[in-house]
C-alpha cells in the first residue's frame, strides 16, 4: 500500500495561457479531424492512444505492477491479526508503512528523474519484495513484533508506477493537450480498477488458500509488472541527471504547487474517511461482509467516470473544469450521507457511493494534469509523486477523523466527514486558482 511517475513531459508547451484567456485548448496532432484516421481517432480518443507504438505494452506491465498496490495492506492486516492476534499490531504495522512510503517515495521518483526509470525501478522493486517476505517470514516464524515494522518499512522503495505510466504518456504526447487528457483519465480510471480488484483478490488468496498468500501474489505480480515495463525502452523518457550541474529546487516549491498540495491533502481526506465510515456503517448494519462491495461499487463509478471523462474534449480553462469537478465532488458526497441517516438501508447507500464516486476521478484527472504544467521540466515523476504523498496524508487524517466520527457520532452522521472534507477541498480549488494560473502565464511564457 501506499498508494502513488528522457525528458519528461513539459506540458507546458501546450500554450497553456489558454486557461487563462478562455480560448479553446489546441487540437490533437496525431490525426488530422478532415482525415478518415482523424474522424476515427474523434470518435474513440482511447484508439488514438494505443495506436502509438509500444503503448500497449509498457501499459500491460504497468497494470500488473499497479495491481499490487491495493493488495498489500490487506494482506498484511490479514495475515498479522491472524498471526498475532492484533488488529491494532496489524494497523499500526501498515500505518509505519504508510508513513515510510510519505517520505521514501518522493526521493525514489527524483532519482527516476535523474538516472531513468528502468535503471532505477528495477532496483528499488527488488527491495520493497523483499521487504514483502522479510515481513512474510518473520510473521509465519513469530519474529518479534519491531521485525514487522521494519520488514513493512522497506517496501516504501515502491516506485510510483502511476506516475511513471503518466511521465510515458507526457513525453509519447508533447504537445497535444487533448490527447494529455485522455490519458490522464484513462490511468486514473487505471487506479481505481486496481484499488478496487486488489483487495478483493487479496481477500481471497488470503481466506481460499492461506493467509501469506496475498503476499506472495503481490510481490510477485508487482516484480513481474516492473520488469515487464522497464523493459519498455522505447517509450522511456530521457533521464534528466542534474548531478553535474547546479541544484534543482524540490517541485513543491515551485509556483502554484504548494496551494495545490492542500487541495490534495483535503481529497485524500475524502477517500481516507469514507472507506473508515463504510466499514463501520456496514458493520453497524450486521453486514460487515458486504464493506467490500460496496465501497467497490464506488470505484467502479469513479473508474467509469474517469474513461468517460476521457472520451470528451476538454473545453475552457482547466481551473474553471477543476473547480467544476470540485463542486460535483462537494455535491455528490452528500448522497451517502442522506442515504445512510433518511433510509438505512445498505442497499440505497451503495447506490448512492456508486453515483458519488463518479465526481472523484474526473477531479482527480483535472488535478494531476495541473501537477504536471506545473512542474519544472525533469521533475515530473518527483512533482507527481509528491501529489501521491499528499493524497496519503489526507487518508491517513480523513481515516482518523472519520473513525472518530464513526465511533462517537455513529457510522451514518460519520458521512458528514467526507461531505465536509469534499467542500474543503472545493474552497482550496477556488482559493488555488489563482496562484496556479498565474504559474501556467508564466510557464507558457517562457515556452
Amino acid at each position: 500500500m501506499p498508494q502513488a511517475p528522457a525528458e519528461p513531459a513539459d506540458i507546458t508547451d501546450i500554450t497553456d495561457i489558454t486557461d487563462i484567456t478562455g480560448i479553446s485548448e489546441p487540437q490533437g496532432s496525431l490525426a488530422s479531424p478532415s482525415t478518415p484516421e482523424g474522424r476515427r481517432t474523434r470518435r474513440n480518443p482511447y484508439t488514438r492512444l494505443f495506436a502509438l507504438p509500444g503503448a500497449t505494452a509498457f501499459t500491460v506491465g504497468n497494470l500488473i505492477a499497479r495491481l499490487p498496490m491495493g493488495m498489500f495492506s490487506v494482506s498484511a492486516v490479514t495475515m498479522i491479526a491472524g498471526s498475532r492476534g492484533s488488529y491494532a499490531l496489524a494497523g499500526a504495522v501498515t500505518a509505519t508503512g504508510l508513513a515510510a512510503t510519505a517520505v521514501v517515495a518522493p526521493w525514489t521518483a527524483r532519482l527516476v528523474d535523474r538516472h531513468g526509470q528502468a535503471r532505477v525501478a528495477v532496483p528499488a522493486t527488488v527491495v520493497a519484495v523483499l521487504g514483502s517476505l522479510s515481513l512474510l517470514l518473520c510473521v509465519r516464524y513469530g519474529a518479534p513484533d519491531w521485525t514487522l515494522f521494519a520488514s513493512y518499512a522497506a517496501t516504501a522503495t515502491t516506485p510510483n508506477t502511476g506516475g511513471m505510466s503518466r511521465a510515458r504518456w507526457s513525453h509519447l504526447l508533447k504537445g497535444d493537450a487533448a490527447a494529455v487528457h485522455t490519458a490522464n483519465s484513462f490511468e486514473q480510471s487505471a487506479d481505481e480498477l486496481c484499488f478496487m480488484l486488489g483487495p478483493v483478490l487479496a481477500a481471497f488468496l488470503c481466506g481460499t488458500l492461506f493467509p501469506e498468500a496475498g503476499t506472495l501474489v503481490a510481490a510477485a505480480l508487482l516484480l513481474t509488472g516492473v520488469l515487464l515495463f522497464a523493459a519498455q525502452r522505447s517509450t522511456e523518457p530521457p533521464a534528466h541527471d542534474r548531478t553535474t550541474g547546479p541544484a534543482r529546487k524540490s517541485p513543491l516549491r515551485a509556483r502554484g504547487m504548494p496551494a495545490l498540495q492542500t487541495v490534495f491533502l483535503a481529497t485524500g481526506a475524502v477517500f481516507g474517511s469514507m472507506e473508515v465510515v463504510t466499514i463501520a456503517y456496514a458493520d453497524e448494519q450486521g453486514h460487515e461482509a458486504a464493506a467490500g462491495v460496496v465501497l467497490a461499487l464506488q470505484a467502479a463509478g469513479s473508474c467509469a467516470a474517469g474513461l468517460v471523462f476521457g472520451a470528451v474534449k476538454p473545453r475552457g480553462p482547466l481551473h474553471r473544469r477543476r473547480v467544476l469537478c470540485a463542486v460535483a465532488m462537494a455535491v455528490l458526497m452528500g448522497l451517502p450521507l442522506l442515504a445512510a441517516t433518511a433510509t438505512g438501508s445498505l442497499v440505497a447507500l451503495a447506490g448512492a457511493l456508486l453515483c458519488a464516486g463518479m465526481a472523484t476521478a474526473p477531479t482527480m484527472v483535472t488535478a494531476m494534469t495541473l501537477v504536471q504544467r506545473l512542474t519544472p521540466e525533469g521533475q515530473l515523476n518527483e512533482g507527481m509523486t509528491l501529489a501521491v504523498t499528499g493524497l496519503l496524508g489526507g487518508i491517513a487524517c480523513g481515516a482518523a477523523a472519520g473513525g472518530w466520527a464513526a465511533e462517537h457520532l455513529g457510522a451514518a452522521t460519520g458521512y458528514g466527514v467526507p461531505v465536509a472534507a469534499a467542500v474543503c477541498a472545493l474552497l482550496l480549488t477556488v482559493v488555488s486558482g489563482g496562484p496556479a494560473a498565474a504559474a501556467e502565464a508564466v510557464s507558457s511564457a517562457r515556452a
